[in-house]
């Protein structure tokens, strides 16, 4: 069975690798596209609801980390709670009271969702692309490119949507975008759209993941499946 498992997860990765071989323009610009709009949609979100931005900085104490992550007076256990709670940069708006009027921070674990996100959602298009190219003659790569592309569009609107953030002004530490573009939320209101958040987050990775996986295996099984028919009896 671990040796099914094993030539399954080869055969997935070597059809994703070959896709985004064969369009790798495809994957870029995706993958670019998915990230920049993980950073930039919150502020537009919260600019148009509450404020616009008016203050933006990388964490200062970046400079530092490399000593701190070298220090041998600091343990390892403090070392790897502390570092994907660190803040990276943030963006905030500021109140006529003096307190801020919102903000949004982006930690190290944010960051790798991010990049992570943008990685898969890219991956995705690349496969699709290239199995619909493979398949159109088919008549099957019409249907693929009517839906395929549709469920790619909605998993990662949802995944940008309800991914949760650092943020102030809020009353929870944690919470999505949308839950800090509405003023007087309960604060029973705000845990339970953190928890929800991240329930959500975590479900969206995870679908999109094995969707990737599988769009590859199929990929490899039909790569694999070529390369042991002789060239003379091929299509």
């Amino acid at each position: 069975m671990l040796h099914g498992i094993r030539i399954g997860v080869v055969r997935a990765l070597g059809g994703i690798a070959t896709a985004i071989r064969a369009r790798p323009k495809t994957f870029a610009a995706v993958a670019s596209a998915v990230f920049v709009l993980d950073v930039f949609l919150p502020l537009l979100v919260l600019s148009v609801a509450r404020k616009p931005w008016d203050f933006f900085t990388f964490n200062p104490w970046l400079s530092k980390l490399p000593e701190y992550l070298i220090s041998p007076a600091v343990p390892l256990e403090k070392k790897l709670d502390f570092l994907p709670r660190l803040a990276v940069f943030w963006f905030s708006a500021d109140s006529p009271y003096g307190a801020p009027e919102w903000g949004f921070a982006v930690d190290v674990s944010d960051l790798a969702r991010f990049v992570f996100m943008s990685l898969i959602v890219g991956a995705y298009f690349a496969l699709w692309f290239y199995r619909r190219d493979r398949l159109r003659r088919t008549g099957w790569g019409v249907r693929l490119s009517r839906h395929g592309g549709t469920v790619g569009a909605l998993t990662s609107v949802l995944g940008l949507s309800t991914g949760p953030c650092s943020v102030v002004g809020c009353g929870a530490p944690v919470i999505p975008v949308v839950g800090l573009a509405f003023v007087g939320l309960t604060s029973g209101t705000l845990k339970l759209l953190a928890d929800l958040s991240r329930a959500a987050t975590v479900t969206v990775l995870v679908a999109m993941t094995l969707g990737v996986l599988y769009f590859g295996w199929l990929i490899g099984t039909e790569r694999d499946a070529e390369g042991s028919v002789p060239l003379t009896q091929r299509p």
